[in-house]
């Protein structure tokens, strides 16, 4: 006979039930886990695994950003990206509105316009404070004012807002609104500076001096002083706006100089405890012009005793860099002033007293390229001084930090490590274009930023970027690190090769391998075909055609120098014409595929002409044949020896712009030869 039923026995299943519900979560938030752990697709993530990813991935975050990276693939046409793109647009996760946006965008591109305003619409109905919603406004508001009025006042800063102002019209009004605009927001706009020129002009009706002011700061931002000066006209102006013109008159004719530094001393003289004042004294004892120690002597007390006003007393009389260099350590105006009586020190072969002037900064203190200089010269005189050890220390601290750029190849030569400079080319399998770098997250700080470089959405982070910046320019080496590897994404390489240069001398203490990735993207790889052609041809190297390209024109195709050099490698028009055997115009020189060929057949002769020497051949491709023969023929130090002793020959250069090229174009070669080579950290 069975025994009854336990007391116990009706709770086992709900308790079963209990433990296989908890059971169940449990192995979801585990599964949740595991797929959130996987890589994270990226930009180097092959098609194939895209692919798959898209069509068959259960987290469908995953499959919209398997779709989105697949849009920026080279194949994708507009056809292909609306099939990437359908039923992408859902939630309210921003890359919702980056799908209905590019979706609009492919739409417009196949002739299917009703298609494209139905999802700028919904896109701005949705998604009205994304960045992504200014170009449904700029698309939707090209026949209405309301549209393009509420554009610049929701996202002033952002392209799509430049653009409409760069096209407003027709009339007077409508024109002079969208000249104000791209003065305070983005004067360098393409078409902004014909417009803030004519606009400056108006006679009716009149411009007040609030519009006066943003002008002309605009004009300054462009580089033209005297028609910043012009465009004031004598109404009231501000210290933002003279810190403006006055810089941008310094780098005029003399006269236009001269009348920069007297806008820099009123700025400073009237508004002396503005941020801006102290600028100005910046500027000031920067400028080299026979009125500027009679200029600064007449500065308000408090700024006389700034950094860079005595730095630049101390550089002139030699006495008091002492106390310049243990007062302000981190400014770079004392930085300035160690090199400059180094380099003096140096020259006269003082070696005691550039051994003194160059230990009186910490290398920590100093950014990595100034460490660099500041460590290998320190070792140079504690060689030539008969300490052999203390030199080699001090060769190799430089190449822990900062391996590359002209400094880290000459550490390792004097070191006798092998560091020969590729130049020429035998021809052969391996003198091939340098492989491009793997991806490089942008580490931002900001989480939807860095998720859109991820999926190489440049354009997408860009404008974003810019929009949350107002158009603030960065300061910090960070924040300059970011904006410019965000323009080198969008194809802006003058601005962006600027950028980086400066946030790399304005990072200080910064390790080597925390330096790499902006090392990286300071050698960026472009027009990889045509360099590669040309290198073989003529035989080089392509890091060499690279880092000249860099130095001469920073990879922007259509640049043209003061003097009328013109392309990626800059040659005169008669240059080329007589490389070429046949005349060769301007736009010609702006095509890569004729600009590069004729530069790599220049370079060739050079490289012949010196018998290979890489310091004569940089040289004379920056200062003329004429002048580097002179200085062999006439040296202005007999003693020197350029075999025995490049490094100082290079710093008696009487031409400060080749002295700098040089140094720039042959660190450039080397930082492509060791990051292709993954030499470094």
């Amino acid at each position: 006979m069975p025994s009854p039923p336990t007391a116990a026995a009706p709770t086992r299943g709900p308790r079963t039930l209990a433990l296989t519900v908890l059971g169940s979560l449990a192995l979801l938030v585990l599964g949740r886990q595991a797929l959130n752990a996987r890589p994270l697709p990226t930009p180097d993530t092959a098609t194939a695994a895209l692919e798959r990813t898209r069509q068959w991935d259960l987290d469908p975050e995953r499959r919209r950003e398997a779709s989105l990276l697949l849009t920026a693939r080279a194949a994708a046409t507009p056809a292909r990206q609306h099939q990437l793109l359908q039923g992408q647009g859902w939630g309210r996760d921003p890359l919702a509105a980056v799908a209905l946006k590019l979706d609009a965008l492919a739409a417009g591109k196949l002739g299917q316009p009703l298609l494209a305003t139905a999802r700028w619409r919904e896109l701005l109905r949705r998604f009205p404070a994304d960045p992504a919603s200014a170009d449904a406004l700029y698309a939707l508001g090209r026949n209405d004012p309301a549209l393009r009025a509420q554009l610049w006042r929701r996202f002033p800063a952002h392209p799509a807002a430049l653009a409409a102002a760069a096209e407003a019209g027709p009339g007077p009004a409508q024109r002079r609104a969208g000249a104000l605009h791209l003065a305070r927001w983005g004067a360098r706009w393409p078409g902004a500076e014909g417009l803030l020129r004519q606009t400056c002009q108006l006679k009716a009706p009149p411009l007040s001096a609030a519009e006066r002011r943003v002008l002309a700061r605009g004009l300054g931002e462009l580089g033209d002083g005297a028609a910043a000066a012009a465009c004031l006209a004598g109404a009231p102006s501000d210290a933002a706006t003279e810190l403006v013109i006055g810089r941008a008159l310094l780098k005029g004719t003399a006269a236009q100089n001269q009348a920069g530094e007297a806008r820099l001393l009123a700025l400073a003289s009237r508004w002396p405890k503005a941020p801006q004042a102290l600028e100005a004294a910046r500027l000031l004892s920067g400028n080299d012009s026979p009125t500027t120690l009679a200029r600064l002597a007449r500065l308000p007390q408090a700024l006389q005793q700034s950094a860079p006003v005595a730095a630049r007393r101390a550089a002139t009389s030699g006495r008091g860099w002492q106390q310049v260099l243990g007062r302000w350590p981190t400014d770079p105006a004392s930085w300035e002033l160690q090199w400059e009586l180094a380099r003096e020190a140096l020259l006269k072969r003082r070696w005691a007293a550039a051994a003194v002037l160059l230990s009186a900064l910490e290398p920590q203190q100093l950014p990595s390229p100034l460490a660099a200089r500041q460590l290998f010269w320190l070792g140079y005189a504690q060689q030539e001084l008969g300490e052999q050890e203390a030199a080699r220390r001090s060769w190799s601290q430089l190449l822990e930090r900062n391996p590359w750029g002209y400094y880290g190849w000459r550490a390792r030569v004097r070191l006798g490590l092998d560091a020969p400079l590729a130049l020429r080319s035998n021809g052969s399998s391996e003198d091939t274009m340098p492989p491009a770098p793997p991806w490089q997250p942008l580490r931002s700080g900001n989480g939807n930023l860095n998720r859109l470089w991820r999926l190489d959405q440049p354009l997408e982070s860009w404008e974003r970027w810019r929009t949350a910046r107002r158009n603030q320019p960065p300061q910090q080496p960070a924040d300059l690190t970011v904006e410019g590897r965000l323009r080198q994404g969008v194809g802006d390489d003058w601005t962006s090769l600027g950028q980086l240069e400066l946030a790399s001398l304005r990072w200080v203490g910064a390790s080597c391998r925390a330096s790499l990735p902006l090392e990286q993207a300071l050698h960026p790889l472009r027009f990889g075909a045509i360099f590669g052609a040309a290198a073989t041809a003529e035989r080089l190297y392509p890091a060499l055609l690279l880092g000249v390209a860099k130095q001469e024109s920073r990879f922007t195709p259509g640049v043209r120098s003061p003097v009328g050099a013109v392309g990626l490698l800059q040659l005169m028009p008669a240059t080329a014409a007589e490389l070429a055997g046949a005349p060769v115009s301007d736009e010609q020189l702006r095509q890569p595929e004729v600009n590069v060929p004729l530069g790599a057949r220049y370079l060739n002769q050079r490289l012949r002409q010196w018998s290979g020497n890489p310091f004569l051949t940089a040289a004379s491709y920056n200062a003329g044949q004429g002048s580097v023969g002179s200085w062999l023929e006439e040296p202005a130090d007999p003693s020197l020896s350029l075999s025995r002793e490049p490094e100082l020959w290079v710093e008696a250069i009487p031409f400060p712009e080749t002295r700098l090229y040089v140094k720039k174009v042959l660190g450039n070669v080397w930082s492509y030869q060791a990051l292709a080579q993954q030499q470094g950290c």
